[in-house]
């Protein structure tokens, strides 16, 4: 295989499922009437029970599946291949084939392409909004709201070379960017976002892509793979493998087949540390948006209401399953009081539901979690928090039977509660009271891991000294809000690797070469 044929490739992965062998057919065959039964799609198209490699939508070689559930019904949405390793290495195959023509097409072409992809994401903004929210169980609202944060990522990014000044006045000095090719691992909080923030700057490098989406919540990921392809991106640019069982043998494929020359993940730190020890083996480009444990300070002289709202959405949005979402919310203690009632006050105001019955979608707030396990840690810290002494202001019940967990406000809870030492993925706001700002600023960096931090103050020179400080890729100053297309989104420490968005995001897909040009007789 040539050098060129094979700089390819993206993965995106994550997610678990419950695996299952009869049915498959029947679903492939009712994909249009289920579609429209389960989904409600104005375009039922959209709904894909394959895999796509090169172009065609595939079944497994083997034959197996995988079911998926809405997590607010658990209601059977369809199946899934379950993909495996022969089916990982034709899908790179295919995207290294591909990369031969897409990595030399024009800039402008590309950019075409991608605004086709956009419109086209908004024309289907109702059907992909709903989507998300049944494969993903976050309110209507929300689903709509990932849609259109989606699609800001496909809005192509430029990037330029440079000319760097010459120690003669016979060379000069040219530095220009070429695509290297991905592999995208996505996670199942933002089953569309995740995969846009990856495969946008990707396609815009003139990279092409082998998608592993999560197994709970394939269906967006596959959607967009069609906008791709009615948008005229070619066949093999933008493969789709989805597995469970074999999740193992195809992460290693992606991660140690040199044709892959990237690997962009999203997910655990845990799995991050495992892919990045793949990688290593090949000496490959990677990028790791992995776990955060994010402080959420309070000081005295913050504008209270700014910082209740704030910590509403920066905790609760997604049902508190946000890598950047407040996990440890330290309030300064001569405003600990006050805070603590005026965020009880609007959590118990909370309502938990399924959003996508007609019913309920105007009154309820918050959805389910994403399976069982989910609510079990939830429930889990707040025992554990309880048991050394913390408080329930308000919530803390889980629905028996169901993924639902009551968005929960936990009073006094001590530095070494479980909660603060890991993130809960979960609507689980645990406060805990501090004095100075030399003891928060050493609270919140004691952690391995620093993706996001957030704090609020008025004191301008305070502001910067915070900042600073904070062991965070990310820092949000008087906003509980930081996540945009436009910005390099990212974090230290065990938190990853790289960046994405904007154009640090694109220079992750792009080798940087230098271009000596000598003999100029000057």
């Amino acid at each position: 295989m040539r050098l060129a044929a094979s700089r390819f490739t993206s993965i995106i992965w994550s997610g678990r499922s419950i695996p299952h062998n009869n049915g498959h057919i029947f679903w492939k065959r009712m994909a249009s009437s289920q579609a429209s039964e389960l989904f409600g799609l104005k375009d039922p198209s959209l709904i894909k029970f394959q895999g796509l490699i090169d172009g065609k939508w595939t079944d497994a070689k083997q034959g197996g599946t995988i079911e998926v559930f809405n997590p607010a019904t658990l209601q059977k949405l369809g199946t899934i291949p379950e993909m495996g390793l022969a089916e990982t290495k034709e899908a790179i195959a295919a995207a290294s084939k591909a990369f031969t023509s897409w990595s030399t097409t024009s800039p402008k072409h590309r950019h075409d392409i991608l605004m086709k992809l956009f419109a086209l994401m908004q024309e289907h903004h109702d059907d992909l909004g709903r989507l998300i929210t049944i494969e993903n169980g976050k309110p209507l609202a929300e689903g709509k709201g990932e849609n259109v944060y989606s699609a800001s990522f496909i809005e192509a990014v430029r990037t330029y070379g440079e000319q760097i000044p010459a120690v003669s006045s016979n060379i000069r000095n040219v530095v220009i960017k070429q695509p290297i090719g991905q592999s995208i691992m996505t996670p199942w909080n933002f089953p569309s976002a995740m995969i846009t923030r990856k495969l946008g700057p990707a396609l815009a490098a003139g990279c092409t892509a082998v998608i592993k989406p999560p197994p709970e919540t394939p269906f967006s990921a596959l959607a967009i793979a069609e906008l791709c392809r009615r948008a005229g991106v070619p066949d093999g640019v933008v493969n789709v493998v989805t597995t469970m069982t074999n999740v193992q043998e195809v992460g290693k494929e992606m991660c140690e087949n040199k044709a892959v020359k990237k690997v962009s993940f999203t997910g655990s730190t845990p799995v991050a540390k495992l892919l990045y020890g793949l990688a290593a083996s090949t000496l490959k480009k990677v990028s790791l948006e992995a776990g955060g444990n994010a402080p959420f300070i309070v000081f005295d002289d913050a504008d209270i209401d700014e910082a209740v709202q704030a910590a509403l959405l920066c905790k609760f949005r997604g049902t508190g399953q946000t890598c950047v979402c407040a996990n440890r919310i330290y309030v300064q203690s001569g405003v600990y009081a006050e805070f603590a009632a005026r965020l009880t006050e609007k959590v118990a105001a909370f309502k938990i539901g399924n959003g996508w019955t007609q019913r309920q979608i105007r009154c309820r707030t918050h959805g389910p979690l994403i399976h069982a396990r989910a609510a079990e840690k939830v429930k889990k810290h707040i025992d554990d928090a309880v048991a050394l002494g913390a408080e329930i202001l308000t919530g803390g019940n889980h629905r028996e039977g169901t993924s639902f967990f009551e968005p929960t406000v936990l009073a006094g809870v001590p530095p070494e509660a479980l909660l603060n030492q890991e993130e809960t993925f979960g609507p689980l706001a645990a406060l805990c009271q501090f004095s100075t700002e030399a003891e928060v600023i050493e609270l919140a960096n004691n952690t391995d891991v620093g993706l996001a931090g957030y704090f609020f103050s008025r004191d301008v020179g305070r502001v910067w000294r915070v900042a600073e400080k904070l062991q965070v890729g990310m820092v949000g100053a008087n906003t509980g809000l930081i996540s945009q297309a436009v910005i390099p989104f990212g974090g230290v420490k065990e938190s990853g690797l790289g960046r994405e968005g904007g154009p640090h995001g694109i220079d992750e897909f792009m080798n940087t070469k230098l271009i000596v040009f000598g003999g100029l007789g000057m």
